[in-house]
């Protein structure tokens, strides 16, 4: 890695020179490298606060195991913002983050090692994502992480750790029958969310939320698909209590598309599905529209095409007068 930023260079050149001891110009290296990890203007300064965190181990006296490991963990984040498909700064990120979660766990506070298992969690998961780690391990992670980031004393750590534990659940392959708990076990981890997030503090957050949890919702194996659907129903319309077309066009696409695809599966009258839900496709239809609207002017092609032969299929059973019942993933499922 080479540093690539000049006034990173004229500052190294600067606390070389200076007469600060060594403990000094470790904790000003680490301080230099949090700054350009904080909001990093191109990926090319990520790499820069790696170099600076390696250029801090190496100075860091061998009396001052826990400041060694504080770096450790701060480059561990650092390698795993770094954007890519190459999985090697994963790796790496890891093996980081699991170095320094060794001495914090015996000399640093519960909150630092919290923080750590947070992080560790969030690696293993992209790691999950293209088969080169196990998804338990990264469950595992978030739930030791959850002893101390509780809802009452870190609200904001507790949601975010139950957005990413759900859709690590959601994640596994329904293989057998603890995927039915794995899926109660997603919408649990939302709605145990929600308690922490508001709509008025936290805007964004929340309808996240309630588009994750009316996706939950929606596919979860159950007996009680209507009672599902419809509370998945109540939740996308939280979320759009947030997100509109003009300030938030593709959330607000991904939302109404989850919402029409749930109204395919719903029949107009819940006590009475043998009437049929006509009156859902075509309420369905008009947001599939929207969407496509949306997603076409963004150029998400992707998007656009499932939407267009959805329609397709939309218009052959209004022609036909035949009910819409169809399997589908939601769009815009995300992780904090």
């Amino acid at each position: 890695m080479t540093l690539a930023d000049t006034q990173v260079k004229a500052a190294l050149d600067a606390l070389e020179s200076e007469q600060a001891c060594l403990l000094e110009k470790v904790e000003m290296l680490m301080e230099m490298a949090m700054g350009l990890q904080l909001k990093p203007k191109s990926p090319e300064q990520l790499f820069d606060a790696v170099a600076l965190y390696d250029r801090a181990l190496q100075l860091c006296p061998e009396d001052e195991p826990l400041l060694a490991a504080r770096i450790q963990a701060r480059k561990g984040t650092a390698l795993q913002s770094i954007p890519g498909d190459d999985a090697d700064y994963l790796h790496q990120a890891r093996a980081a983050l699991e170095t320094a979660l060794v001495e914090i766990s015996a000399s640093g506070s519960a909150e630092e090692v919290a923080e750590i298992e947070l992080n560790l969690g969030l690696v293993i998961q992209n790691l999950a994502g293209t088969h080169q780690a196990p998804i338990t391990d990264c469950i595992a992670a978030y739930q030791r992480s959850l002893r101390i980031f509780t809802h009452d004393r870190y609200p904001a750590e507790y949601a975010i750790l139950h957005n990413n534990l759900a859709t690590a659940f959601l994640s596994i392959p329904m293989s057998d029958e603890r995927g039915k708990m794995r899926e109660a076990l997603a919408v649990q981890s939302f709605e145990q969310a929600l308690k922490v997030v508001s709509l008025v503090d936290q805007p964004s957050e929340y309808a996240m939320l309630q588009n994750n949890l009316g996706n939950a919702l929606q596919y979860v194996s159950s007996s009680h698909a209507v009672e599902n659907n419809l509370r998945a129903l109540v939740a996308y319309d939280e979320a759009l209590k947030v997100r509109n077309p003009q300030d938030t066009p593709l959330e607000y696409a991904n939302t109404i598309s989850n919402k029409a695809n749930c109204l395919l599966n719903l029949p107009d009258d819940p006590v009475d599905p043998d009437v049929g839900n006509r009156d859902n496709l075509l309420k369905a239809r008009d947001y599939y529209r929207q969407a496509l609207d949306i997603f076409q002017q963004f150029g998400d092609s992707a998007k656009a095409q499932m939407i267009q032969q959805t329609l397709a299929e939309i218009d052959q059973d209004l022609g036909t007068g035949k009910a819409g019942s169809r399997d589908g993933k939601g769009f815009g499922a995300s992780r904090v």
